[in-house]
């Protein structure tokens, strides 16, 4: 022990330690020695240190052999006092180059200590490994011991982070790649969430973002955008929010202000014309640091750009609402009432999960399904209406639908209607060339209008219309099945019989 040089300290100044809590937030650091006395005398100096709000809790190990099973346990190390001799002349060395090299840890804080620096001359060992600082055992006195471990604590805080700031924006990017999906919005609002928490150090806070929305007869909706730690998921109505919470956020949107205090900060954003946000993240501690005006930048433009998210959002789901509208519509006239605009695009969407197709493709032709018949507009009511069988001319003018139907969504330039286009004109293709009205053979004709064809004719079948009654589950299956390479692609009908159950189920649950 004679080798530190400890000076006496007053002990009124030194704080009383208590046993730590087993929830209590410390800094864990790994002591590797093979000397006892050296543990002794740290844990000595070092007893009732408190650093950035957090006591100290040191672990020993004797040999780089034991310090390699600490620091492969869960134990979250800030910081590793390390000797260069023990079980050999370099064991500590190579220690470092384990931990660094082998066990991937590049945030740990290594002070590496020795009682004879000629087996590792300072100037050979910071150049060649990766070690915080270098120290003789006779240079640590108590104060430089304290300062070293306040120094290593800090870098390790600022490292760790920028690593978590880094993951967190990481998880922003990948987020990014498809926020314009609709179910997209709150992974993004998520990710958003975790960056800034990091950013502001603010691990174990929780946070509420939330929207309101004026709408033409000045009513307010009010959406809770995301949320995240103890809040838990992302609350169905306001009813499930804290009322001294919803009230924070409520005088936030009346008062349109920011506030900060030790509990919580909450601030009040206008994102368009006739929507604003307000952002609540609530402190589990005193927060240590916080930056308001960063947090203030930050959750500016994350508010701005789930703004656009959500008008994007509802912008897709008023075209989908249209297009259920149009299509019912159309049946309505052609006296096919009932719910069969519905049940075709769930049918569709169905058999393109089932074919594993890209989720963009799955969303794309469920939306579009419903103006596969748009053509019928141009249909006389007399031959939509006629409960008997069409003569040869009507027919002809029957037949026509499908052209028209391609026609007129042609003029649109939305993804939507040009899909709805290749639905409309080619639904009435068969797989062996005899369809209408182009003919098309095979996969001449566009998939989506394959599926479009078989899951057409499954429901029509099913369904009562002007001139037929609805026929069974087992006629409609034995139909399908002997149309297989005639109206309909093999593959299809294959896939339909075989998830013939769940078909008839969705129509089951959407009943004309």
């Amino acid at each position: 022990m004679s080798q530190f040089l400890f000076q006496e300290e007053d002990e009124s100044e030194i704080q009383v330690t208590t046993h730590l809590n087993s929830n209590e937030k410390v800094w864990n650091i790994l002591i590797v020695d093979d000397e006892p006395a050296v543990h002794d005398v740290t844990r000595l100096v070092l007893r009732n240190s408190v650093i950035l709000d957090r006591k100290l809790a040191l672990h020993s190990a004797y040999s780089a052999q034991e310090a390699k099973v600490l620091l492969s346990s869960d134990i979250d190390f800030c910081m590793g006092f390390i000797d260069v001799v023990m079980e050999s002349e370099h064991a500590g060395l190579d220690l470092i180059n384990w931990i660094r090299e082998d066990l991937k840890n590049s945030t740990i804080r290594l002070i590496l200590r020795t009682g004879q620096a000629g087996n590792a001359p300072e100037e050979s060992v910071i150049s060649h490994y990766d070690i915080h600082d270098y120290k003789t055992k006779t240079e640590l006195t108590q104060r430089k011991l304290t300062t070293c471990v306040y120094s290593s604590i800090r870098s390790y805080r600022d490292i760790t982070t920028i690593a978590k700031s880094l993951d967190a924006f990481k998880k922003l990017i990948a987020s990014s790649t498809s926020i314009l999906k609709v179910d997209k919005i709150s992974e993004f609002a998520s990710a958003a969430l975790t960056n800034l928490l990091s950013l502001m150090g603010l691990d174990s806070s929780s946070v509420y973002i939330v929207r309101h929305e004026i709408d033409l007869f000045n009513h307010i909706e009010e959406t809770y955008l995301a949320c995240s730690g103890k809040f838990g998921q992302i609350p169905d109505t306001i009813d499930n929010v804290n009322e001294e919470i919803r009230a924070k956020i409520n005088s936030a949107f009346i008062e349109k202000n920011s506030e900060f205090t030790d509990q919580y900060f909450i601030s009040f954003y206008k994102t368009s014309q006739d929507a604003c946000a307000v952002l609540y993240i609530e402190f589990d501690s005193p927060p240590v640091g916080f930056q308001t005006n960063l947090a203030e930048i930050f959750s500016t433009n994350v508010a701005l750009v789930l703004e656009s998210l959500v008008r994007h959002q509802q912008s897709e789901t008023n075209q989908r609402e249209l297009m259920y509208i149009l299509g019912d519509a159309i049946e309505a006239r052609s006296k096919e009432t009932g719910a069969h605009v519905k049940r075709t695009a769930l049918l569709c969407h169905l058999i393109a999960e089932k074919l594993q197709m890209p989720t963009v493709f799955v969303d794309a032709i469920t939306a579009a399904a419903p103006l596969h018949d748009i053509g019928k507009i141009t249909v006389p009511e007399r031959i939509l209406h006629k409960p008997g069988k069409l003569d040869a001319d009507e027919w002809e003018i029957m037949k026509q639908h499908a052209e028209s139907g391609g026609a007129m969504l042609a003029r649109s330039s939305l993804p939507i209607a040009q899909l709805g286009k290749t639905l409309a004109r080619h639904h009435h293709e068969n797989w062996d060339g005899s369809g209408y009205p182009d003919g098309l053979k095979g996969k001449d004709t566009p998939l989506e209008a394959r599926i479009m064809a078989i899951v057409d004719v499954i429901d029509a079948l099913g369904s009562k219309r002007s001139y037929k009654e609805p026929w069974s589950n087992d006629k409609i299956l034995e139909f399908i099945k002997s149309e297989s390479g005639i109206k309909f692609q093999p593959e299809l009908v294959e896939l339909a019989e075989l998830y013939f159950d769940e078909i008839m189920e969705i129509r089951n649950q959407h009943p004309d």
